[in-house]
């Protein structure tokens, strides 16, 4: 018996899709994975895949688009509903860890794919939506005098730069432990890194 999510993506042949290169990308690489693959991995015709993304470039740029977008969204809630500087980014950590405990494929095209390498047209993923908007509440907090004054852009990296090593070494399997066992270390070295007092 099918469940709920495989009917609705069997439904959705785009959706399916895009979960397969998923799983493609992560496991071969973009480049390693051909279109003839996408198209037996999800049960998608070549025509369809054609039809719904253009090329595999294109399939490739509405799976990162969609993802940037989920992570947009994530972000752009904590920003809406806590307050403070401190709040914000210690929320955006906690999201990233439990994303990669819950979604490490998602983690690993996020932080591991060479996306400059075949989507040469979009921005660096340290310059797309979902860091734009952390490196805003970064900003807003030395505005606030929560963060002290420094250049934005190693008060960003000070603040999430620990927090990604900790969630790459985790997709190596370097840690074995979830890290929720990792986060409040975690935070307060990031934190004090920027801290105003």
């Amino acid at each position: 018996m099918k469940s709920a999510n495989t009917a609705r993506r069997a439904d959705d042949p785009r959706q399916l899709v895009l979960d397969t290169v998923l799983a493609l990308f992560s496991e071969r690489g973009y480049f390693a994975t051909s279109v003839q693959d996408i198209s037996r991995e999800s049960g998608v015709s070549v025509g369809s895949l054609y039809h719904h993304f253009g090329d595999k470039a294109g399939i490739a740029r509405a799976l990162y688009q969609t993802l940037s977008d989920r992570m947009s969204a994530r972000i752009s809630w904590i920003g809406a509903h806590r307050k403070t500087a401190h709040d914000q980014c210690r929320d955006i950590v906690r999201t990233l860890f439990d994303m990669t405990e819950s979604e490490p494929l998602v983690m690993d095209f996020m932080l591991y794919a060479k996306h400059r390498d075949f989507l040469p047209e979009e921005k660096p993923i340290c310059s797309s939506k979902p860091f734009e908007l952390a490196r805003a509440m970064v900003a807003a907090g030395m505005v606030s005098g929560e963060i002290r004054p420094m250049d934005l852009n190693v008060a960003t990296s000070s603040l999430f730069g620990g927090p990604i090593r900790i969630i790459v070494s985790r997709l190596d399997g370097i840690l074995q432990a979830p890290l929720t066992h990792y986060f409040d270390e975690v935070w307060d070295c990031a934190w004090r890194s920027v801290a105003a007092r």
